[in-house]
């Protein structure tokens, strides 16, 4: 029986990765893998593995919206305010499912770290880089791609920096280390994002 041919989008991801020199395997499902939790349960991965593509938008010089996608692990949400001051961008917001659409060529849901419309600012949360190996959308919600967080970085060439919220596990962890510094062997002011990291620093 002969092979479907394959949808746009994901060729469109296929030839952006070639582009650079990278085969990509994509893994194809019946059901829908839209959200984190879904994608982590078809492909058998831990949910922090998956790569959640969430397109936030910023004004552009011409008078129009400049797109910025954001990488981060499935559990996490964009911090909006690490994301202003990451990208020096104050008034940066969530896009708009059709603001998105329009911007990546894609539908949310489906929406790739590479291969979009145009050229966009990519930034990757450093969290991503605890695996081995990720999964991230490959331009529909049906389908996936494996791939090593470096590689990740390069294919979308993305700049890394903190840009998830923290968790509430992080959270608690800091406020006792806050509270008993002598205890953990930290500053107050070195707990957390109290130190370098503040300087530099979306939901999803």
């Amino acid at each position: 029986m002969p092979e479907l041919p394959l949808q746009p989008t994901i060729e469109r991801v296929l030839e952006a990765a070639a582009r650079k020199g990278v085969e990509l395997r994509i893994r194809f499902f019946d059901e829908s893998t839209h959200t984190a939790h879904e994608a982590a349960a078809a492909v058998g991965a831990h949910l922090g593995q998956i790569v959640k593509s969430v397109v936030f938008v910023a004004p552009g010089e011409d008078g129009g919206l400049e797109p910025i996608i954001c990488l981060v692990s499935g559990p996490n949400r964009v911090d909006l305010g690490r994301l202003a001051a990451v990208t020096a961008e104050p008034e940066v917001r969530r896009a708009t499912a059709r603001e998105a659409h329009e911007l990546t060529g894609f539908s949310i849901g489906g929406i790739p770290p590479i291969g979009h419309s145009r050229p966009l600012r990519v930034i990757m949360d450093p969290d991503l880089g605890r695996f081995e190996v990720v999964w991230a959308a490959a331009g529909t919600a049906t389908a996936v791609f494996p791939v090593p967080p470096a590689t990740l970085r390069t294919l979308a060439n993305a700049v890394v920096a903190p840009i998830a919220e923290d968790r509430p596990e992080q959270v608690a962890a800091n406020r006792v280390a806050q509270a008993n510094p002598v205890a953990t062997g930290e500053s107050a002011a070195g707990v957390g994002h109290g130190g370098p990291a503040a300087a530099q620093g979306a939901g999803a």
